[in-house]
């Protein structure tokens, strides 16, 4: 049986007062999902710092309720603790870290795994709360319910990435970091997207329609930038050729195509992974920036965001190169990344072809 409140629209029959109720609670529901997306990008950033600081395989227990708790006596810190010292990454790298050091870098990792699972209270709580309450437009629940399985499939993705840092190496698998991002990442966009429907943005804001197939060449171009970041970071590629624009003196290193076969060298070899990213950056930039040359005229608000953010963007990334990595502003670029992201994400929706208002209909 359904449940029927005042605020449900199945109890309204006046068309006006029932699209009037059903913009309401589109926009109740559109800014919740925005404060899911603020959490999520934390989350990034959280999470870019975790792995800066190589505290991510500081917690070897997967406990997604009891975890929720840090160690409350010395005997439970000096359990955690032996339980760190007996993977590589203490044994090679950190060999003789006090309790003390130890706790700094279980914080981090304590920390992001805590926003974790408070993203997943913020996110279902209200959701249950709609749901039951009818102000969720027929054909939303669904893709509310696989956002949420899908934030879940993260947890145990981040999980599966840890894991792999527990033996034969002493950090986490590129390959792994790379989907947890990915994934991160869809979830953020795709819940981004669906709030910007409910908002209507693109009302306020209009993005020429002809600026679609420009937008979404910027949208792949910045995807495969940040896909290869993630594996310039997981390979520490950032702690090598920190010169720009030129490697070593040389556009091109040798070394850049040592393995065999030639692809792998993208995502197992550090200078490599670190020349691909750098040259997609530059050609983001440059897409983005010949965006808003031809927007000069429109000046719509979110490609000028977007331009200034890709060129902020660029120069957060080179200082990051030159600097050799600083945790502060290797962090600030990551959230630049997502900054970036967003906007482009943002113009994107506003200039779809698709046309209309959003159907009225609520399940």
């Amino acid at each position: 049986m359904r449940v029927l409140s005042p605020s449900s629209p199945l109890d309204i029959a006046d068309p006006e007062r029932r699209r009037e109720l059903v913009q309401r609670n589109d926009r109740a529901i559109g800014l919740w999902l925005l404060a899911c997306c603020a959490m999520v990008f934390v989350m990034v950033v959280l999470g870019g710092v975790t792995r800066l600081t190589q505290s991510g395989l500081s917690i070897m227990e997967w406990a997604p309720l009891r975890g929720a708790l840090p160690p409350m006596s010395e005997a439970e810190w000096q359990r955690i603790f032996a339980l760190y010292q007996q993977i590589p990454e203490y044994q090679q790298v950190n060999h003789g870290m006090t309790l003390v050091e130890f706790q700094g870098i279980f914080w981090w990792e304590w920390a992001h795994r805590l926003w974790g699972r408070l993203i997943g209270i913020v996110f279902l709580l209200p959701f249950l709360w709609f749901l039951l309450r009818g102000r969720i437009r027929r054909g939303l629940a669904p893709r509310l319910t696989l956002l949420f399985a899908l934030g879940a499939a993260q947890g145990a993705l981040g999980w599966f990435m840890v894991a792999s840092g527990f033996a034969d190496r002493v950090d986490v698998s590129q390959y792994r970091l790379v989907a947890h991002l990915v994934l991160a990442l869809a979830i953020y966009v795709a819940m981004l997207w669906t709030a910007l429907g409910l908002l209507r943005a693109r009302e306020r804001w209009p993005v020429p329609r002809r600026f679609f197939p420009h937008l979404l060449t910027a949208l792949v171009l910045l995807g495969l930038t940040i896909v290869m970041g993630g594996f310039t970071a997981g390979l520490h590629g950032g702690l090598v050729y920190n010169s720009f624009p030129l490697m070593g003196g040389e556009i091109a290193p040798s070394d850049l195509w040592g393995m065999n076969p030639g692809w792998i060298n993208l995502f197992e070899n550090p200078p490599a992974a670190q020349f691909v990213h750098r040259w997609l950056a530059i050609a983001t930039l440059l897409t983005v920036l010949a965006l808003g040359w031809r927007d000069r005229a429109t000046g719509s608000l979110p490609v000028r965001l977007a331009t200034a953010m890709a060129l902020l963007q660029v120069g957060l990334g080179i200082a990051t190169l030159l600097l050799v990595v600083p945790v502060p502003l290797a962090a600030l670029h990551q959230a630049g990344a997502v900054t970036l992201l967003t906007l482009v994400v943002w113009a994107l929706h506003d200039a779809r072809p698709a046309t209309g208002a959003p159907c009225a209909k609520t399940s």
